[in-house]
């Protein structure tokens, strides 16, 4: 492990509006760009990175179930691919300035990309290659935090980072509540208890199984992912008591 590292292997949950841009809906160039180099400071810090990507600026599922000629498995399986998209962009971004990358997706389409295989992922991590998820767990019901829950045990992650619009955790909505009280740290169990909204119950319950810890930081603020997997302050961090 590189001494600068508290987390020699981390996955990183990216929304697909942190490719997008503000109030974008689709890939923009400076987003993404701000992005990859987040992920490549840390690569470069001496973590391995796995990344699994939502797709809230192309397709959310969840949006369409409201749609009555479009059948809740169909909505899902449109945000997967849509994930998938993702990935591909993100992917070609980080190549684009000398980072090694990888997409693997769970929905098999070899002419695309390479399907997921949990050993190829770790041979592919330890070779020093970004790899990037799409294509959620490949079935539906299950959001993309559960796939990153699921995809950070299977490849024996130290930790996961929920990059997502606010810093951290808190007790209120901070957009709504100015006065909402941050959480420096959290344990699942109140996490559970109180709904506090950090993932879905379903990702919460898999990291608590593996006792995996979660960090929830703003992906907006730069530097912040290479705070967390240093060890530094940022975010909220989710643990075992």
């Amino acid at each position: 492990m590189s001494p600068s590292v508290k987390y020699k292997r981390v996955l990183v949950k990216l929304s697909g509006e942190s490719l997008s841009g503000a109030g974008g809906s689709r890939i923009d160039s400076e987003a993404i760009t701000r992005t990859t180099a987040e992920l490549i400071a840390i690569r470069q810090a001496g973590a391995q990175v796995a990344v699994v990507v939502g797709a809230g600026n192309l397709v959310r599922g969840r949006d369409l179930n409201s749609n009555p000629d479009i059948r809740r498995t169909t909505a899902d399986y449109m945000g997967m691919l849509a994930t998938v998209t993702n990935a591909l962009a993100l992917r070609d971004s980080l190549e684009s300035r000398g980072a090694p990358a990888l997409a693997m997706s769970a929905i098999p389409m070899p002419s695309v990309c390479e399907t997921f295989n949990g050993r190829h992922a770790i041979a592919a991590l330890e070779a020093g290659q970004i790899v990037v998820f799409g294509g959620g767990t490949g079935s539906p019901f299950f959001t993309t935090d559960t796939c990153a829950a699921l995809r950070a045990c299977e490849i024996g992650a130290d930790v996961l980072i929920k990059a997502t619009q606010v810093d951290g955790v808190f007790d209120a909505d901070p957009k709504t509540h100015p006065e909402a009280r941050k959480y420096d740290e959290l344990t699942y169990e109140k996490v559970l208890a109180d709904r506090l909204g950090v993932m879905d119950l379903t990702a919460i319950s898999l990291c608590m199984d593996s006792r995996l810890p979660i960090i929830v930081l703003a992906s907006s603020k730069p530097g912040n992912l290479a705070a967390a997997v240093k060890g530094g302050k940022a975010g909220t961090l989710v643990r075992s008591k």
